[in-house]
């Protein structure tokens, strides 16, 4: 039997249609497409952190529960008393652990939204339901009233703020979601550094609501740590589907290092947000471009009509990468994300794209 057949035969024909998460190689160029945080830590403070790691036990399996990290994010993350946690690697993981332990139901998002979502649920064969954002990019309440009734989702992802939009969905919304969910609610805080707003210190006001956060995007992205909050109860049954010693030593030592000295991190997410000021009043001076408000690290602008692509290529050309969203989503068209990045290569980002629009408009 060849490859290919015994693939056909094997492999499930929702995977073989589907396209592996792609990531874009940024070879030499600005990386402005994934988010990051472009700051390191001070010289003594690295070498403070590599003086650490010298104790890492690295022929031993790493703690299944690191009891003094978890004790550490309750307390620098403002977690509840009462409220449980679980680490994930990166909240990719946490996804599909929460989609593994459901024994049926839909999994429900509005869209656009984080594509993990929806690619988690085509992994673990579970249905995908959605309801599309308004003009705005706001949630279509009566709609997803309607769908929630309908489907009786099992789990309903809310990201707050949303990628890749930006913008934080309007409480009273979120509220009535609550309400009307038989199934679990999960807010999606990735981006809460740079956001207003949090529903971390009432996520036990609900029997039904989780709060999921990753330390990937205040400058910790190499590490792949997230965690969920929850009652202890929901956590329990999610850490049953978990893999033993999921989260490597250098990891939990790193995450653990880093957040003692939290301060650091939270002053380059307050940099950043002065920066996504900045670079939002710059764009929205550009001819034809809409700047989309938003709470996280990254903005979303809609261009020229066919515009996208253009820009995209030109910039790669002049050494910038960003992402082109146009064609992902109907709603999408026409429109770039770009993370905000320090004052250097703000600088140089608009550089490029002043150059790259001279090329184009003429």
């Amino acid at each position: 039997m060849s490859v290919q057949s015994m693939i056909e035969r094997w492999v499930r024909p929702e995977i073989r249609a589907l396209k592996a998460y792609h990531v874009a190689d940024p070879g030499k160029m600005i990386k402005l497409d994934a988010m990051e945080n472009p700051y390191t830590w001070p010289e003594a403070v690295r070498n403070e952190w590599l003086s650490c790691l010298e104790a890492a036990q690295i022929n031993r399996y790493p703690s299944p529960r690191p009891e003094t990290l978890i004790d550490l994010i309750k307390s620098e993350m403002n977690v509840p008393d009462g409220a449980d946690i679980i680490l994930g690697n990166g909240s990719d993981e946490l996804i599909q652990l929460m989609m593994l332990s459901m024994q049926g139901g839909a999994v429900m998002a509005p869209t656009p939204t984080f594509v993990m979502y929806e690619m988690t649920a085509k992994f673990v064969d579970m249905p995908f339901v959605s309801v599309p954002l308004t003009a705005d990019f706001d949630i279509d309440l009566e709609a997803t009233l309607a769908l929630i009734e309908s489907e009786q989702p099992a789990l309903i992802f809310l990201a707050y703020p949303n990628n890749p939009t930006g913008n934080l969905f309007k409480r009273d919304d979120i509220e009535a979601i609550i309400e009307a969910a038989d199934g679990w609610v999960i807010i999606d805080e990735a981006y809460y550094a740079f956001s207003e707003d949090s529903y971390i210190e009432r996520v036990l006001n609900y029997d039904n609501v989780m709060v999921m956060r990753t330390v990937s995007k205040v400058g910790l992205a190499g590490l792949r740590l997230g965690f969920l909050v929850g009652s202890p109860e929901i956590i329990e049954e999610i850490n049953k589907v978990r893999m033993p010693y999921n989260i490597n030593v250098l990891t939990q030592m790193s995450v653990q290092f880093a957040l003692e000295h939290h301060d650091i991190l939270q002053a380059q997410a307050a940099e950043l947000c002065e920066q996504r000021t900045s670079l939002m009043d710059e764009l929205a001076q550009i001819d034809g471009f809409q700047v989309y408000p938003t709470q996280a690290n990254f903005i979303l602008v809609r261009v020229g009509e066919g515009e996208a692509l253009p820009i995209f290529e030109g910039l790669k050309t002049r050494g910038v990468l960003i992402k082109n969203l146009s064609g992902h989503d109907p709603a999408l068209q026409d429109c770039l994300r770009i993370t905000v990045s320090t004052p250097e290569e703000n600088a140089q980002f608009m550089q490029a794209l002043n150059a790259t629009l001279e090329v184009i408009r003429g």
